[in-house]
């Protein structure tokens, strides 16, 4: 979780459509955010709280481990990120 991007690491099965993904957990998440921080909310009323887009990849070729790995290492910076 950073200031401004959020990494995940998901198991997607192929019968399910990442955008359809990505939209539920936006869009719950969002609401959550908003329930549990009502300020939030005023903000952002009228206006997408998320950024419309995203990024997606596989890791085919690669092991769980390895991204673990990744994810781990891009954190703790000045920029906010936390693990």
């Amino acid at each position: 979780l950073a200031r401004d991007h959020v990494h995940m690491f998901l198991s997607v099965p192929p019968k399910h459509a990442i955008s359809d993904v990505m939209r539920r957990i936006k869009g719950r998440s969002s609401r959550r955010l908003q329930q549990e921080f009502p300020e939030l909310k005023r903000r952002y009323w009228g206006r997408h709280f998320w950024a419309r887009g995203y990024f997606c990849s596989t890791s085919d070729n690669i092991t769980d481990d390895i991204v673990l790995q990744y994810l781990s290492q891009h954190g703790d910076d000045a920029t906010g990120v936390s693990r």
